[in-house]
């Protein structure tokens, strides 16, 4: 049961998954730059795109990664580990025959009650605004389905460790919403375009489940694609798939509440809402998902008995979070201290203003407090998720929900402090659920957590890394946004990493040492 060779796999196999997310958010953040200079922030157009865009999401977040994820990886993997290529093949064609026909239904149900569903998420838009969201919305809906039957091809890629094409598939889908605003943006006024960038994405939706058909079919040598639930296997991947759906539904629900609120505020909120998310769940993407998504298949593969599989788990566990903290507190300090440097410089041009770019920092800056916990809490998910229990997470999702929603209609509203009430108290709610999680999980298989010592080395230089930041931006005052980013936030990141080098920290020495080895090779 040593993990040191299959960590070193993980390790491996988790950067090829931040290179395929990396490559994809770089072109989303391009796509996002392109509309942000077509639409600006503060348009009825793009606050009706954004909104849209969230509602044929809902359809995709549940039925997508995440939950199957969650419920077929462990089943699947547990069987490749076993050599049954049968019975793999047999529960992969299953899965995806009966998630089509889900899908289906849902797509059509969807776009019928479309109307409702404005009705319900959006209640602060009116008149022509909301007519433009109806028509968006209908047009998205099957576009989503093909997102969920891509997340199907993903899952078996990542049972097969084949990480890098499933993560940079999406590549694809960005490409053709680009390739759309290049084409009408020129020639077409903001309600046409927002129509022509939905069947873009409609578009780019089937060419990421294209790209990954062909090599899902390789793979699976025995794979049988029809409607089937007599197998053991099968039976199972429904069952974990109903707790992991409602967690993962209530907390696509607090999303929808967020943008609900926020379409109660000021023309500009939902996408303001949307862009700084866009910035947020990079660090989240890149250094959580990444990890969390190498670690669940590798943690599900562990045989053995209970006391075996526990000490497995506490190593890939603690390792897992250190790796994530060393990457995710100078992100999260960034945002606070830096997010204006960062969102000028991804966001600011044609409309998208300077101060639209401040207004975003401060979104970033109270979504910050919550990010180490979010991405740990995704970890902590997986290790239920590889323990067969997926009933522990949706118990703590549900408290987080109900705190979210609670808060922040409270800081939203009624106290007055906006979007950033929302993604503030969003934070605060994270960290309750990440302490519900670890100490559950602690009482299970025994302590895995990040040494309060080292944590206090990440901050502390986290910290004074950024105060060496302000100083730069003080120094050079205004150069351009672009300019401006790599003056500023190339020394953030060198002054960190060297004072966690300095401090002792292993994951930087560690990092350094294979960027060397891979220097030495090349």
């Amino acid at each position: 049961m040593s993990a040191r060779g299959s960590s070193e796999s993980t390790r491996r196999h988790a950067a090829l998954i931040a290179a395929g997310i990396l490559l994809s958010r770089i072109i989303g953040l391009v796509r996002t730059r392109i509309f942000a200079y077509y639409f600006g922030l503060k348009s009825d157009p793009a606050d009706a795109f954004n909104a849209a865009f969230r509602i044929p999401n809902f359809l995709q977040n549940l039925f997508g990664e995440g939950v199957l994820s969650a419920s077929f990886i462990p089943v699947y993997a547990r069987l490749l580990a076993r050599g049954d290529d049968e019975e793999a093949g047999r529960v992969a064609g299953a899965i995806g025959a009966i998630l089509a026909l889900a899908c289906s239904l849902l797509v059509l149900a969807g776009v019928m009650a479309t109307p409702l569903l404005i009705d319900a998420i959006a209640p602060g838009f009116h008149g022509a605004k909301r007519a433009l969201t109806v028509q968006l919305v209908r047009v998205l809906f099957p576009g989503a389905g093909l997102l969920v039957l891509s997340a199907w091809c993903l899952g078996i890629l990542n049972s097969h460790r084949r990480f890098f094409l499933s993560y940079s598939a999406p590549v694809l889908w960005n490409a053709a919403m680009i390739a759309t605003l290049l084409g009408w943006g020129g020639r077409a006024d903001q309600e046409r375009l927002a129509v022509a960038l939905a069947w873009g994405s409609v578009a780019g939706s089937g060419l990421q489940f294209g790209v990954q058909v062909p090599v899902v079919a390789g793979l699976v040598r025995r794979l049988r694609v029809r409607l089937e639930t007599r197998s053991p296997e099968v039976r199972e991947v429904l069952r974990n798939f109903v707790p992991v759906f409602i967690s993962r539904g209530v907390v696509q629900i607090s999303a929808y509440i967020d943008a609900l609120l926020a379409s109660l505020l000021a023309t500009g909120a939902v996408t303001g809402l949307t862009n700084a998310q866009l910035l947020y769940t990079l660090p989240v993407s890149l250094f959580g998902m990444s990890v969390s998504a190498a670690e669940l298949p590798a943690m599900s593969s562990a045989l053995g008995d209970q006391a075996e599989v526990a000490a497995y788990l506490r190593r890939r566990l603690e390792a897992a979070a250190r790796q994530m903290a060393f990457l995710i507190v100078p992100s999260a300090v960034g945002f606070l201290a830096l997010g204006d440097v960062a969102a000028a410089a991804l966001l600011e041009t044609g409309r998208f203003t300077h101060a639209d770019a401040v207004y975003v920092w401060g979104i970033l800056a109270a979504a910050s407090i919550g990010l180490l916990a979010q991405t740990l809490g995704r970890l902590y998910s997986s290790a239920y998720y590889a323990l067969r229990d997926t009933r522990t997470p949706l118990r703590y999702a549900l408290v987080r929900v109900t705190l979210t929603t609670g808060l922040g209609y409270l800081c939203a509203l009624p106290l007055g402090w906006g979007v950033p009430g929302l993604t503030g108290s969003a934070g605060v709610a994270g960290w309750i659920e990440f302490a519900l999680l670890r100490r559950s999980l602690h009482a299970r298989i025994g302590r895995a957590a990040v040494p309060p010592a080292l944590l206090a080395r990440l901050w502390g230089s986290a910290l004074a890394a950024a105060a060496a930041a302000w100083g730069v931006k003080l120094l050079i005052g205004s150069r351009g946004p672009v300019l401006e980013a790599v003056a500023v936030l190339a020394p953030y990141g060198a002054v960190y990493f060297a004072l966690a080098w300095a401090l002792g920290v292993e994951e930087c020495a560690s990092l350094a040492r294979r960027v060397l080895r891979k220097g030495r090779l090349g």
